[in-house]
């Protein structure tokens, strides 16, 4: 059964591809529009918000409550997604660990370019903490440029000497600008949804005139020792396998708990079709036990 949701999958994304070449006003507005056809329980509330000055919306399942607080960043290339796309995944999510989520609508290349993102983010988990937040009550997650923001966040807050959170969910991270993944060539012909080509096109809009290998753009690139627990996963058919397995190496090497979730035959943030693909209902379901399990025995720690 899985293998054939698994075809039928990659069928169906390769019938509606995400042009990341196109024009930025139309590349958004065809992923905003598609987004809006996923459907979302009726049980699902979704209260827009701010924290820390930046624009959020948060996520919560009825009959819920809990002191509990995942932080999540959207995917997009740095280019598109918004708070309000990611909402499907993100209440999916939030059911599986009984957690309310804060989906942060972080500023978007190329009207603002590196360091916006990483400044939003930064300013999002800061402002938890400003409502008196215990960090080991936090998680970050994301995925796709979302995931590869969240390990840039744990950097710059280690780097400062801050209060980590207590975990970090990381979904098909993408984690090196510098496209220097072996997969990024290798996997093209199974990858149903992103090209090389197409990052390429994207990568300046956000890196500018920085250094695409700079950590905090590009986490695989710099050192990860003091992070709290990572959970990467990733499908064995997208390009930026090679960014998890990498990160993941770089997090081992440093001591850090990682865990590399690496799935077979499945594509880019596979998750989002857990209603659909076996593999994305299961991965979902290890993550809310690592997110949970980390809570329960916190490991949020200040960098030394």
């Amino acid at each position: 059964m899985s293998k054939q949701q698994q075809t039928d999958l990659d069928a169906m994304l390769r019938n509606t591809p995400l042009d990341t070449a196109a024009d930025v006003p139309t590349l958004r507005a065809g992923f905003e529009e598609v987004m809006r056809q996923v459907p979302v329980a009726p049980d699902v509330r979704k209260t827009p918000m701010t924290v820390g000055g930046i624009g959020a919306i948060e996520v919560t399942i009825d009959g819920t409550d809990s002191a509990d607080v995942i932080l999540y960043f959207h995917g997009g290339v740095y280019v598109i997604g918004s708070a309000a796309a990611s909402v499907p995944l993100v209440a999916d999510l939030a059911r599986r660990t009984a957690t309310k989520v804060i989906t942060v609508d972080y500023r978007l290349a190329p009207e603002n370019p590196y360091p916006a993102a990483l400044q939003d983010a930064r300013a999002a988990y800061e402002g938890l903490l400003q409502q008196g937040m215990d960090p080991s009550r936090i998680a970050l997650a994301g995925e796709s440029a979302g995931a590869g923001l969240a390990v840039a966040t744990l950097l710059a807050f280690r780097d400062d000497g801050k209060t980590l959170p207590a975990s970090a969910f990381l979904m098909s991270p993408y984690a090196d600008l510098t496209l220097s993944g072996e997969s990024v060539v290798d996997k093209e012909p199974l990858d149903p949804l992103l090209t090389p080509d197409g990052l390429r096109r994207r990568v300046t809009d956000y890196v500018a005139d920085a250094d695409a290998s700079d950590p905090y753009i590009s986490p695989v690139h710099g050192d990860l020792a003091g992070l709290p627990p990572l959970l990467i996963q990733v499908g064995s058919h997208e390009i930026l396998l090679s960014d998890a397995i990498r990160l993941a190496a770089r997090a081992a090497t440093a001591d850090v708990a990682v865990t590399l979730d690496v799935v077979p035959g499945v594509p880019h943030v596979f998750q989002a079709y857990a209603a659909v693909l076996d593999e994305g209902d299961a991965a979902l379901d290890r993550a809310a036990a690592f997110i949970t399990a980390n809570f329960a025995a916190p490991h949020a720690r200040r960098a030394t």
